[in-house]
Protein backbone atom coordinates (compact mmCIF):
# COMPACT_ATOMS: atom_id res chain seq x y z
CA UNK A 1 0.00 0.00 0.00
CA UNK A 2 1.98 2.91 -1.22
CA UNK A 3 1.72 5.37 1.63
CA UNK A 4 3.90 8.30 2.58
CA UNK A 5 6.02 6.93 5.42
CA UNK A 6 6.19 10.15 7.45
CA UNK A 7 2.42 10.48 7.28
CA UNK A 8 1.94 6.95 8.58
CA UNK A 9 4.44 7.35 11.40
CA UNK A 10 2.77 10.56 12.57
CA UNK A 11 -0.60 8.85 12.66
CA UNK A 12 0.85 5.85 14.48
CA UNK A 13 2.26 8.08 17.22
CA UNK A 14 -1.05 9.85 17.63
CA UNK A 15 -2.96 6.56 17.79
CA UNK A 16 -0.58 5.24 20.43
CA UNK A 17 -1.57 8.15 22.66
CA UNK A 18 -5.19 6.99 22.70
CA UNK A 19 -6.57 4.41 25.09
CA UNK A 20 -6.12 0.78 24.12
CA UNK A 21 -9.80 -0.11 24.44
CA UNK A 22 -12.23 0.22 21.56
CA UNK A 23 -14.00 3.53 22.05
CA UNK A 24 -17.45 3.60 20.49
CA UNK A 25 -20.11 6.13 19.69
CA UNK A 26 -23.52 4.56 20.07
CA UNK A 27 -27.16 5.52 20.31
CA UNK A 28 -29.39 4.80 23.30
CA UNK A 29 -31.89 1.97 23.03
CA UNK A 30 -35.36 3.13 22.09
CA UNK A 31 -37.93 2.94 24.87
CA UNK A 32 -41.09 0.90 24.42
CA UNK A 33 -44.15 3.05 23.60
CA UNK A 34 -46.31 3.86 26.63
CA UNK A 35 -49.81 5.13 27.09
CA UNK A 36 -51.36 7.25 29.86
CA UNK A 37 -49.93 6.58 33.29
CA UNK A 38 -46.81 5.00 31.83
CA UNK A 39 -48.61 1.75 30.87
CA UNK A 40 -47.63 -0.01 27.68
CA UNK A 41 -50.15 0.47 24.92
CA UNK A 42 -52.03 -2.68 23.87
CA UNK A 43 -50.95 -4.36 20.65
CA UNK A 44 -53.10 -4.00 17.57
CA UNK A 45 -54.97 -6.91 16.06
CA UNK A 46 -52.32 -7.33 13.39
CA UNK A 47 -48.77 -8.38 14.19
CA UNK A 48 -47.00 -5.53 16.00
CA UNK A 49 -44.05 -3.80 14.40
CA UNK A 50 -40.69 -5.16 15.56
CA UNK A 51 -39.33 -3.45 18.65
CA UNK A 52 -36.55 -1.01 17.84
CA UNK A 53 -33.18 -1.99 19.31
CA UNK A 54 -31.63 1.47 19.09
CA UNK A 55 -32.51 5.14 18.73
CA UNK A 56 -33.58 6.50 15.36
CA UNK A 57 -30.18 8.09 14.67
CA UNK A 58 -28.49 4.68 14.91
CA UNK A 59 -31.18 2.62 13.19
CA UNK A 60 -31.24 1.43 9.58
CA UNK A 61 -34.42 -0.06 8.14
CA UNK A 62 -35.15 -0.61 4.47
CA UNK A 63 -37.98 -2.43 2.70
CA UNK A 64 -36.83 -3.40 -0.79
CA UNK A 65 -39.07 -3.60 -3.84
CA UNK A 66 -39.22 -7.41 -3.70
CA UNK A 67 -40.90 -7.23 -0.27
CA UNK A 68 -37.84 -7.97 1.86
CA UNK A 69 -37.07 -5.74 4.86
CA UNK A 70 -33.62 -5.44 6.44
CA UNK A 71 -33.21 -3.95 9.90
CA UNK A 72 -30.06 -3.21 11.90
CA UNK A 73 -28.40 -0.83 14.31
CA UNK A 74 -24.93 0.63 13.98
CA UNK A 75 -22.24 2.25 16.05
CA UNK A 76 -18.76 3.56 15.37
CA UNK A 77 -15.41 2.65 16.93
CA UNK A 78 -12.13 4.51 16.67
CA UNK A 79 -10.26 1.40 15.47
CA UNK A 80 -12.77 -0.73 13.55
CA UNK A 81 -14.84 2.16 12.18
CA UNK A 82 -18.39 1.13 11.26
CA UNK A 83 -19.89 -1.72 13.31
CA UNK A 84 -23.29 -3.23 12.47
CA UNK A 85 -25.43 -4.60 15.29
CA UNK A 86 -28.54 -6.78 15.52
CA UNK A 87 -28.92 -7.39 11.79
CA UNK A 88 -32.25 -9.01 10.87
CA UNK A 89 -33.87 -10.14 7.65
CA UNK A 90 -37.62 -10.33 7.00
CA UNK A 91 -38.67 -11.59 3.58
CA UNK A 92 -42.27 -11.42 2.49
CA UNK A 93 -44.34 -14.18 4.01
CA UNK A 94 -42.40 -14.22 7.28
CA UNK A 95 -44.39 -12.96 10.26
CA UNK A 96 -41.40 -11.52 12.08
CA UNK A 97 -37.78 -10.59 11.41
CA UNK A 98 -35.15 -13.34 11.39
CA UNK A 99 -32.04 -12.34 13.33
CA UNK A 100 -28.83 -13.09 11.41
CA UNK A 101 -25.93 -11.25 13.05
CA UNK A 102 -25.34 -9.86 16.51
CA UNK A 103 -22.35 -7.80 15.33
CA UNK A 104 -20.31 -7.53 12.14
CA UNK A 105 -17.22 -5.41 11.55
CA UNK A 106 -13.76 -5.16 10.06
CA UNK A 107 -11.16 -6.91 12.20
CA UNK A 108 -7.93 -5.76 10.53
CA UNK A 109 -6.30 -4.54 7.34
CA UNK A 110 -2.76 -5.91 7.50
CA UNK A 111 -0.30 -4.42 5.00
CA UNK A 112 3.20 -5.95 4.66
CA UNK A 113 5.55 -4.63 1.96
CA UNK A 114 7.41 -7.01 -0.33
CA UNK A 115 10.84 -5.56 0.56
CA UNK A 116 10.33 -6.25 4.28
CA UNK A 117 10.87 -2.62 5.29
CA UNK A 118 7.32 -1.79 6.33
CA UNK A 119 4.39 -3.66 7.85
CA UNK A 120 1.20 -1.97 9.00
CA UNK A 121 -1.96 -2.83 10.91
CA UNK A 122 -4.22 -0.14 9.53
CA UNK A 123 -7.09 -0.54 12.01
CA UNK A 124 -5.23 -0.77 15.32
CA UNK A 125 -2.02 1.04 14.39
CA UNK A 126 -2.88 3.73 11.87
CA UNK A 127 -6.03 5.49 13.08
CA UNK A 128 -8.46 3.87 10.63
CA UNK A 129 -11.59 5.00 12.45
CA UNK A 130 -10.29 8.55 12.90
CA UNK A 131 -9.92 8.92 9.14
CA UNK A 132 -13.64 8.83 8.30
CA UNK A 133 -14.33 10.92 5.21
CA UNK A 134 -17.17 13.36 4.54
CA UNK A 135 -19.45 12.09 1.77
CA UNK A 136 -21.15 14.27 -0.82
CA UNK A 137 -24.77 13.72 -1.93
CA UNK A 138 -23.50 12.53 -5.31
CA UNK A 139 -21.74 9.62 -3.57
CA UNK A 140 -25.00 8.41 -2.02
CA UNK A 141 -27.54 8.72 -4.86
CA UNK A 142 -31.13 8.35 -3.72
CA UNK A 143 -30.02 7.62 -0.17
CA UNK A 144 -29.32 9.21 3.19
CA UNK A 145 -26.00 10.34 4.65
CA UNK A 146 -25.93 9.94 8.42
CA UNK A 147 -23.72 11.95 10.76
CA UNK A 148 -21.14 9.88 12.64
CA UNK A 149 -19.67 10.95 15.98
CA UNK A 150 -15.94 10.15 15.96
CA UNK A 151 -14.63 8.98 19.33
CA UNK A 152 -11.33 10.66 20.31
CA UNK A 153 -11.29 12.87 17.22
CA UNK A 154 -7.98 14.74 16.80
CA UNK A 155 -9.74 18.04 16.10
CA UNK A 156 -13.14 19.38 17.27
CA UNK A 157 -14.01 20.08 13.64
CA UNK A 158 -13.66 16.34 12.95
CA UNK A 159 -15.86 15.19 15.84
CA UNK A 160 -18.99 14.88 13.68
CA UNK A 161 -18.69 13.67 10.10
CA UNK A 162 -21.42 13.13 7.52
CA UNK A 163 -19.86 9.83 6.58
CA UNK A 164 -22.36 6.93 6.55
CA UNK A 165 -24.35 6.31 3.37
CA UNK A 166 -27.45 4.12 3.24
CA UNK A 167 -29.09 3.69 -0.13
CA UNK A 168 -30.44 1.06 -2.53
CA UNK A 169 -28.86 -0.28 -5.70
CA UNK A 170 -30.00 -2.57 -8.50
CA UNK A 171 -27.86 -5.67 -9.01
CA UNK A 172 -29.34 -7.10 -12.22
CA UNK A 173 -31.31 -10.32 -12.52
CA UNK A 174 -32.57 -11.85 -9.30
CA UNK A 175 -33.82 -14.83 -11.32
CA UNK A 176 -35.13 -15.86 -14.73
CA UNK A 177 -37.08 -19.00 -15.65
CA UNK A 178 -38.75 -19.83 -18.95
CA UNK A 179 -42.27 -21.26 -18.78
CA UNK A 180 -42.88 -24.87 -19.74
CA UNK A 181 -44.27 -23.90 -23.14
CA UNK A 182 -41.73 -21.10 -23.47
CA UNK A 183 -44.61 -18.68 -23.94
CA UNK A 184 -43.48 -16.52 -21.05
CA UNK A 185 -40.50 -16.03 -18.75
CA UNK A 186 -40.53 -15.46 -15.03
CA UNK A 187 -37.95 -12.77 -14.34
CA UNK A 188 -37.18 -10.13 -11.76
CA UNK A 189 -34.49 -7.57 -11.11
CA UNK A 190 -32.80 -7.69 -7.72
CA UNK A 191 -32.33 -4.85 -5.25
CA UNK A 192 -29.78 -4.37 -2.48
CA UNK A 193 -29.59 -2.16 0.57
CA UNK A 194 -26.10 -0.62 0.48
CA UNK A 195 -24.43 0.66 3.67
CA UNK A 196 -20.93 2.11 3.44
CA UNK A 197 -18.27 4.44 4.82
CA UNK A 198 -14.93 5.71 3.48
CA UNK A 199 -11.86 5.87 5.73
CA UNK A 200 -8.52 7.41 4.78
CA UNK A 201 -5.23 5.89 5.93
CA UNK A 202 -2.17 7.59 4.48
CA UNK A 203 -2.67 7.91 0.74
CA UNK A 204 -5.27 5.16 0.56
CA UNK A 205 -9.01 5.41 1.04
CA UNK A 206 -10.91 2.30 2.08
CA UNK A 207 -14.58 1.85 1.18
CA UNK A 208 -16.16 -0.42 3.80
CA UNK A 209 -19.26 -1.75 2.07
CA UNK A 210 -22.09 -3.99 3.23
CA UNK A 211 -24.79 -5.10 0.80
CA UNK A 212 -28.04 -6.69 1.94
CA UNK A 213 -29.92 -8.32 -0.91
CA UNK A 214 -33.65 -8.91 -1.23
CA UNK A 215 -32.93 -12.67 -1.51
CA UNK A 216 -31.26 -12.71 1.93
CA UNK A 217 -27.63 -12.62 0.78
CA UNK A 218 -25.15 -10.41 2.67
CA UNK A 219 -22.03 -9.19 0.86
CA UNK A 220 -19.09 -7.67 2.74
CA UNK A 221 -16.46 -5.84 0.69
CA UNK A 222 -13.55 -3.49 1.18
CA UNK A 223 -12.50 -1.37 -1.77
CA UNK A 224 -9.09 0.30 -1.81
CA UNK A 225 -8.75 3.51 -3.78
CA UNK A 226 -7.14 6.94 -3.38
CA UNK A 227 -3.61 7.52 -4.61
CA UNK A 228 -0.19 5.96 -4.98
CA UNK A 229 2.42 7.71 -2.84
CA UNK A 230 5.32 9.13 -4.80
CA UNK A 231 7.55 8.70 -1.72
CA UNK A 232 7.40 4.94 -2.25
CA UNK A 233 8.63 4.96 -5.86
CA UNK A 234 11.83 3.36 -4.64
CA UNK A 235 11.54 -0.34 -5.40
CA UNK A 236 15.02 -0.70 -6.77
CA UNK A 237 15.43 -4.29 -5.61
CA UNK A 238 13.23 -5.78 -8.34
CA UNK A 239 10.16 -6.14 -6.10
CA UNK A 240 8.20 -3.24 -7.62
CA UNK A 241 6.67 -2.18 -10.90
CA UNK A 242 7.70 0.80 -13.04
CA UNK A 243 5.31 3.77 -12.79
CA UNK A 244 5.56 6.75 -15.14
CA UNK A 245 7.86 7.20 -18.09
CA UNK A 246 10.62 4.65 -18.52
CA UNK A 247 11.82 2.63 -15.55
CA UNK A 248 13.02 5.40 -13.22
CA UNK A 249 10.23 5.13 -10.62
CA UNK A 250 9.04 1.77 -9.29
CA UNK A 251 6.15 1.47 -6.84
CA UNK A 252 6.79 -1.00 -4.02
CA UNK A 253 4.58 -4.09 -4.16
CA UNK A 254 2.67 -5.07 -1.03
CA UNK A 255 -0.24 -7.14 0.28
CA UNK A 256 -3.64 -6.16 1.64
CA UNK A 257 -4.88 -8.82 4.08
CA UNK A 258 -8.41 -7.87 5.13
CA UNK A 259 -10.16 -9.55 8.07
CA UNK A 260 -13.78 -9.42 9.20
CA UNK A 261 -15.20 -10.51 12.56
CA UNK A 262 -18.73 -11.94 12.57
CA UNK A 263 -20.73 -12.69 15.69
CA UNK A 264 -23.71 -14.65 14.39
CA UNK A 265 -26.96 -14.60 16.33
CA UNK A 266 -29.23 -16.73 14.16
CA UNK A 267 -32.82 -16.54 15.40
CA UNK A 268 -31.57 -14.50 18.35
CA UNK A 269 -29.34 -17.21 19.83
CA UNK A 270 -25.55 -17.19 20.19
CA UNK A 271 -25.47 -20.99 20.52
CA UNK A 272 -25.07 -21.61 16.79
CA UNK A 273 -23.16 -24.58 15.41
CA UNK A 274 -20.52 -24.75 12.69
CA UNK A 275 -20.45 -27.40 9.96
CA UNK A 276 -17.84 -28.12 7.28
CA UNK A 277 -18.71 -29.83 4.01
CA UNK A 278 -16.26 -31.58 1.68
CA UNK A 279 -17.02 -33.24 -1.63
CA UNK A 280 -14.81 -35.93 -3.16
CA UNK A 281 -14.99 -36.98 -6.81
CA UNK A 282 -14.23 -40.63 -7.62
CA UNK A 283 -13.55 -41.70 -11.22
CA UNK A 284 -15.54 -44.65 -12.51
CA UNK A 285 -13.82 -47.39 -14.56
CA UNK A 286 -14.46 -47.81 -18.29
CA UNK A 287 -15.16 -44.16 -18.93
CA UNK A 288 -18.29 -43.89 -16.81
CA UNK A 289 -19.43 -40.65 -15.23
CA UNK A 290 -17.46 -39.89 -12.04
CA UNK A 291 -19.36 -40.00 -8.75
CA UNK A 292 -19.30 -37.27 -6.14
CA UNK A 293 -19.91 -37.77 -2.42
CA UNK A 294 -20.37 -34.91 0.01
CA UNK A 295 -19.69 -35.38 3.71
CA UNK A 296 -20.62 -33.21 6.67
CA UNK A 297 -18.20 -32.67 9.54
CA UNK A 298 -19.48 -30.92 12.67
CA UNK A 299 -16.92 -28.35 13.86
CA UNK A 300 -17.23 -28.66 17.61
CA UNK A 301 -13.90 -27.09 18.60
CA UNK A 302 -11.99 -24.03 17.47
CA UNK A 303 -10.69 -24.29 13.90
CA UNK A 304 -8.26 -22.55 11.56
CA UNK A 305 -9.76 -23.50 8.19
CA UNK A 306 -8.34 -23.53 4.68
CA UNK A 307 -10.54 -23.07 1.62
CA UNK A 308 -10.15 -25.90 -0.86
CA UNK A 309 -11.98 -27.02 -3.97
CA UNK A 310 -15.43 -28.31 -3.06
CA UNK A 311 -15.18 -27.29 0.61
CA UNK A 312 -17.46 -24.90 2.41
CA UNK A 313 -18.73 -23.98 5.87
CA UNK A 314 -22.05 -22.89 7.26
CA UNK A 315 -23.31 -21.46 10.55
CA UNK A 316 -26.48 -23.26 11.65
CA UNK A 317 -29.22 -21.92 13.92
CA UNK A 318 -29.63 -23.77 17.19
CA UNK A 319 -33.33 -22.95 17.40
CA UNK A 320 -34.79 -21.70 14.11
CA UNK A 321 -36.30 -23.76 11.30
CA UNK A 322 -37.96 -22.74 8.07
CA UNK A 323 -41.51 -23.71 7.10
CA UNK A 324 -40.22 -27.00 5.67
CA UNK A 325 -38.77 -27.90 9.07
CA UNK A 326 -35.14 -27.46 7.97
CA UNK A 327 -32.62 -25.72 10.27
CA UNK A 328 -31.83 -22.20 9.15
CA UNK A 329 -28.21 -21.47 8.29
CA UNK A 330 -25.88 -19.09 6.47
CA UNK A 331 -23.11 -20.36 4.20
CA UNK A 332 -19.75 -18.55 4.19
CA UNK A 333 -18.67 -17.90 0.59
CA UNK A 334 -15.13 -16.47 0.37
CA UNK A 335 -14.29 -14.27 -2.60
CA UNK A 336 -11.14 -14.32 -4.68
CA UNK A 337 -8.08 -14.29 -2.44
CA UNK A 338 -4.30 -14.41 -2.46
CA UNK A 339 -3.29 -16.02 0.80
CA UNK A 340 -0.25 -14.38 2.40
CA UNK A 341 2.00 -16.97 4.13
CA UNK A 342 4.29 -14.51 5.90
CA UNK A 343 2.43 -14.39 9.23
CA UNK A 344 0.65 -17.05 11.25
CA UNK A 345 -2.64 -15.15 11.31
CA UNK A 346 -2.71 -14.80 7.49
CA UNK A 347 -2.07 -18.48 6.70
CA UNK A 348 -5.72 -19.54 6.92
CA UNK A 349 -8.89 -18.39 5.18
CA UNK A 350 -11.38 -18.69 8.02
CA UNK A 351 -11.18 -19.08 11.79
CA UNK A 352 -13.83 -20.19 14.24
CA UNK A 353 -13.08 -19.24 17.84
CA UNK A 354 -15.06 -19.37 21.06
CA UNK A 355 -16.40 -15.95 22.02
CA UNK A 356 -14.10 -13.88 24.17
CA UNK A 357 -14.94 -10.22 24.60
CA UNK A 358 -11.30 -9.13 24.45
CA UNK A 359 -10.61 -10.87 21.10
CA UNK A 360 -11.58 -8.10 18.69
CA UNK A 361 -8.83 -7.75 16.06
CA UNK A 362 -7.15 -10.42 13.95
CA UNK A 363 -3.68 -8.94 14.51
CA UNK A 364 -2.23 -6.33 16.86
CA UNK A 365 -5.24 -6.84 19.10
CA UNK A 366 -5.35 -3.91 21.51
CA UNK A 367 -7.30 -5.63 24.27
CA UNK A 368 -5.47 -7.41 27.08
CA UNK A 369 -6.57 -11.03 26.84
CA UNK A 370 -4.01 -12.32 29.34
CA UNK A 371 -0.28 -12.84 29.47
CA UNK A 372 -0.31 -16.00 27.37
CA UNK A 373 -3.25 -15.24 25.08
CA UNK A 374 -1.35 -13.67 22.19
CA UNK A 375 -2.43 -10.72 20.10
CA UNK A 376 -3.58 -12.40 16.87
CA UNK A 377 -6.35 -14.74 15.86
CA UNK A 378 -4.30 -17.90 15.22
CA UNK A 379 -3.20 -17.81 18.88
CA UNK A 380 -6.81 -18.10 20.00
CA UNK A 381 -7.45 -21.40 18.20
CA UNK A 382 -6.46 -23.65 21.08
CA UNK A 383 -9.04 -26.42 21.25
CA UNK A 384 -11.90 -24.75 23.13
CA UNK A 385 -15.36 -26.18 22.56
CA UNK A 386 -17.51 -23.97 20.36
CA UNK A 387 -20.58 -22.94 22.31
CA UNK A 388 -20.71 -19.33 21.05
CA UNK A 389 -18.65 -19.38 17.84
CA UNK A 390 -17.09 -16.25 16.35
CA UNK A 391 -16.22 -16.29 12.64
CA UNK A 392 -13.14 -14.56 11.21
CA UNK A 393 -12.80 -14.28 7.41
CA UNK A 394 -9.44 -13.45 5.77
CA UNK A 395 -9.30 -12.25 2.14
CA UNK A 396 -5.90 -11.32 0.71
CA UNK A 397 -4.76 -9.31 -2.31
CA UNK A 398 -1.18 -8.91 -3.56
CA UNK A 399 -1.00 -5.42 -5.01
CA UNK A 400 1.56 -5.03 -7.76
CA UNK A 401 0.95 -1.47 -8.93
CA UNK A 402 0.32 -0.66 -12.59
CA UNK A 403 0.25 2.49 -14.69
CA UNK A 404 -3.56 2.53 -14.49
CA UNK A 405 -3.36 2.94 -10.70
CA UNK A 406 -2.73 6.66 -11.18
CA UNK A 407 -4.40 9.07 -10.86
CA UNK A 408 -6.71 8.55 -8.91
CA UNK A 409 -6.47 4.82 -8.28
CA UNK A 410 -9.39 2.66 -9.48
CA UNK A 411 -11.08 0.72 -6.68
CA UNK A 412 -9.87 -2.84 -6.16
CA UNK A 413 -12.25 -4.98 -4.11
CA UNK A 414 -11.83 -7.79 -1.58
CA UNK A 415 -14.68 -9.56 0.12
CA UNK A 416 -17.01 -12.48 0.71
CA UNK A 417 -20.69 -13.36 0.94
CA UNK A 418 -23.01 -14.88 3.50
CA UNK A 419 -25.54 -16.89 1.53
CA UNK A 420 -28.84 -18.00 3.11
CA UNK A 421 -29.23 -21.79 3.16
CA UNK A 422 -32.71 -22.99 4.17
CA UNK A 423 -33.54 -19.70 5.87
CA UNK A 424 -36.83 -19.74 3.94
CA UNK A 425 -38.71 -22.69 2.46
CA UNK A 426 -38.56 -21.26 -1.06
CA UNK A 427 -36.90 -18.41 -2.92
CA UNK A 428 -38.03 -15.37 -0.92
CA UNK A 429 -38.76 -13.60 -4.21
CA UNK A 430 -40.97 -16.40 -5.64
CA UNK A 431 -43.87 -14.88 -7.61
CA UNK A 432 -47.37 -15.74 -6.27
CA UNK A 433 -48.18 -17.98 -9.25
CA UNK A 434 -45.34 -20.36 -8.33
CA UNK A 435 -45.71 -20.68 -4.55
CA UNK A 436 -47.35 -24.08 -4.92
CA UNK A 437 -44.21 -25.60 -6.43
CA UNK A 438 -42.33 -26.16 -3.19
CA UNK A 439 -40.72 -29.58 -3.71
CA UNK A 440 -43.27 -30.36 -6.38
CA UNK A 441 -42.68 -29.11 -9.90
CA UNK A 442 -46.05 -28.66 -11.62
Amino acid sequence: MNFMHSKRVAVALAVAALTGGATAATGPAAAAPKGPGGLKTPSAAKAPAPTADCSAAYRIEQKLSGGTTWRMCWHYENEAGLVLDKVSYQPKGEAKPIRVLTTAKLAQIHVPYDDGKWEWDDLTGQGFGLGLQELTPGECPGGTIKTVKIPDAFEPSRANVKGLCTTTRSRGHAYRMAGEQANRAWAAQGKDLLVYTVNQVGWYEYITEWRFADDGTISANVGATGSLSYDDYDAGDGRGWPIGKGAKDSATSHSHNVFWRLNFGLDGSSANRVEQYDSAVTPVPNGGTPKTKTTRTPVTRELAGDAEAMRWWRMVSATGRNKDGHPRSYEIVPGATTKYPGRGFTRHDVYFTEYNKCEQFASNNLRNCGARAGRSVEKWVNGQALKHPITWVNIGFHHIARDEDQQPMPVHWQGFQLSPRDVTAMNPLTPPALVGQNGNYQ
